[in-house]
């Protein structure tokens, strides 16, 4: 009988090990292949603490003294039964907003959304957070016949839960510190909850579009005024420009209209006193979109003035040239005429022949000049 003897396994071959290696780092999202080489090289991870801008917890409108991190803040509250967390993030990337959504119970999708930014102002609902995006802007001074960037236009990402406020932040315009500060001088209504930030930030966003609208209104008024006044020229580019600008400053606050709306509706889980405020900050938005409205009709208006306007100088100008062709023509007949070498030529002999001809020319020229000065081609 053969003896059974067991197969020894075999080593695998280079080939399979280079298969398997790319197949980790393909499906690693913390790995990249570098550009030279098919080394795999480990992706560098930031910690959260550095996306962090402020982080406290709060109890009865008053904030606890000492430092926390968010996973302390929200064990902190929840051992008290009262109170909510407040943390402010600055452009975090996924593995940071990664910890945060663990930690607060955030929805996937609306922490994919948190990290790519660009997003339309929206409100969504996640069970027991809400989730409202809205865009900010900032105005930029700039040289009216330049044509330059007028408005920036930035993010934030509201994440509101029963017991928790994240804020999520894009552009350096437009900060919150002194948001915070405001509504910690004010404990009444920072005991009104999560919703109080809320409305907070809100309400901040919605009066910086009313200044840079202010801005903006200004330059339009400007460019009007110099479109008008007599003998002014003012660059058509330039006013392309600012109505582009306005275009996107319409494009980041109009669609706001919805959310806010929906965030004063009663059946929004917010304080009811939470809900007057958001109301008071929906009628200032009204506000500023219609005067963005005004505005993309005037800069309208102003463009098809600005064409009729260079219209009228060119056909101004093509009266100055035909009147100087005008004459020039006289005189050049003239001369044309005179200046023909014939043997039989009236007055060719005259002693006075040649004074007479040029006065005859200035004569003619200067009964042109007057005629075109009358009727206004000079």
């Amino acid at each position: 009988m053969a003896d059974k003897t067991t197969p020894t396994p075999t080593a695998p071959t280079d080939a399979v090990q280079r298969r398997s290696l790319g197949a980790v780092v393909s499906n690693s999202p913390f790995l990249y292949r570098s550009k030279r080489s098919a080394v795999a090289v480990p992706k560098p991870v930031v910690p959260t603490a550095r996306a962090i801008v402020d982080c406290a917890a709060y109890v009865d409108g008053k904030r606890l003294s000492g430092r926390f991190t968010p996973t302390s803040a929200l064990a902190e509250i929840r051992s008290r039964g009262a109170g909510f967390v407040w943390v402010g993030l600055f452009e975090p990337d996924e593995h940071q907003i990664g910890e945060i959504a663990a930690t607060f119970g955030l929805h996937q999708l609306a922490a994919e959304d948190a990290v790519n930014g660009r997003q339309r102002p929206k409100f969504e609902r996640y069970d027991d957070t809400l989730v409202t995006v809205m865009r900010t802007v900032a105005y930029v001074e700039h040289d009216m016949h330049i044509v330059s960037e007028i408005v920036q236009t930035g993010e934030i990402m509201i994440f509101t839960g029963p017991d928790f406020v994240v804020a999520v932040r894009h552009g350096r315009h437009t900060g919150l510190a002194h948001v915070r500060h405001r509504l910690e001088a004010d404990p009444d209504r920072l005991a009104l909850g999560p919703g109080a930030v809320l409305h907070a930030i809100t309400d901040h966003v919605v009066d910086s579009y009313i200044e840079v609208t202010e801005a903006v209104e200004n330059d339009v008024e400007s460019m009007e005024e110099e479109l008008f006044t007599p003998r002014t020229t003012i660059p058509i580019e330039a006013i392309y420009q600012l109505k582009r600008e306005v275009v996107e400053l319409r494009r980041a606050v109009c669609p706001l209209a919805g959310p806010l709306q929906t965030l004063t509706a009663p059946q929004t889980p917010l304080p009811k006193e939470v809900r007057r405020y958001l109301r008071d900050v929906a009628d200032h938005h009204i506000g500023v979109a219609e005067r963005i409205n005004d505005f993309d009709e005037t800069l309208t208006t102003l463009v098809s003035a600005a064409v009729a306007k260079i219209a009228v100088q060119q056909n101004t100008d093509m009266r100055k040239i035909s009147a100087i062709v005008a004459i020039l023509a006289v005189p050049t007949m003239i001369a044309g005429i005179y200046g023909m070498n014939f043997d039989h030529m009236p007055e060719l002999k005259q002693v006075w022949g040649y004074p007479a001809v040029l006065a005859t020319m200035v004569v003619i020229c200067t009964t042109l000049v007057v005629v075109f000065r009358r009727i206004r081609w000079l």
